[in-house]
């Protein structure tokens, strides 16, 4: 039992030095919750896809995939573009404060290009894949038959992070409730996007 707890331990805190690190997933879900828009959903997404490629790379999948370099190339040419675009997109709305954000909620179709958009920041972000995939199933690997022990540990703070991040975000609804404050927030949205994505088409 505490052999389990240990690596389950381990997991957590593991999982959670790697989640907690500004980028694009994170600012995506951190702008969600101050807007008060499809939070639950998106919540769910990230945590979902954390736990499913953490399960990837403690059965081993990581290992087979680092086989072809190709693949990561391709991911980091897509998530860049699409990271560029949206950093442009933010950037465009700290210049015109006129098109700003309401923290009340948007339309009816908001939550399905928040869905969507979540997707897009999770699966095509190639550094998703070398935190949860590689890095993560190469130290589970180290916990022998408590591995999956140690996955669990990871998925759950990943679970708690995002959770934190996107419901405890409504705290800061009186703050950004002044059209400046948006403008803020969109700034440093579009930095970490631009930043990041000129990174990976770099890198690519």
């Amino acid at each position: 039992m505490n052999a389990a707890l240990t690596a389950a331990a381990a997991g957590f805190g593991t999982g959670l030095s790697l989640i907690v690190a500004i980028g694009a997933q994170n600012a995506f879900v951190l702008r969600q919750g101050v807007r008060r828009d499809a939070v639950l959903a998106v919540v769910g997404i990230c945590a979902l896809s954390d736990a499913v490629l953490i399960a990837l790379g403690v059965g081993g999948v990581g290992a087979v995939v680092v086989a072809w370099p190709g693949a990561l190339t391709a991911v980091a040419l897509a998530g860049g573009a699409f990271l560029l675009c949206y950093g442009a997109l933010a950037a465009r709305r700290v210049l015109r404060p006129g098109a700003g954000l309401r923290a009340e909620g948007e339309a009816a179709g908001s939550r399905r290009r928040a869905v969507l958009t979540c997707l897009a920041m999770t699966w095509l972000n190639p550094h998703v894949y070398l935190d949860t995939v590689f890095l993560l199933g190469s130290l589970a690997a180290g916990h022998g038959g408590l591995r999956w022990t140690f996955g669990l540990g990871a998925a759950l703070a990943s679970l708690c992070w995002f959770a934190g991040l996107g419901f405890g975000a409504r705290l800061l609804g009186r703050f950004l409730a002044r059209p400046g404050a948006w403008r803020v927030l969109d700034g440093l949205v579009a930095v970490t996007m631009l930043v990041l994505g000129a990174s990976l088409v770099a890198g690519a």
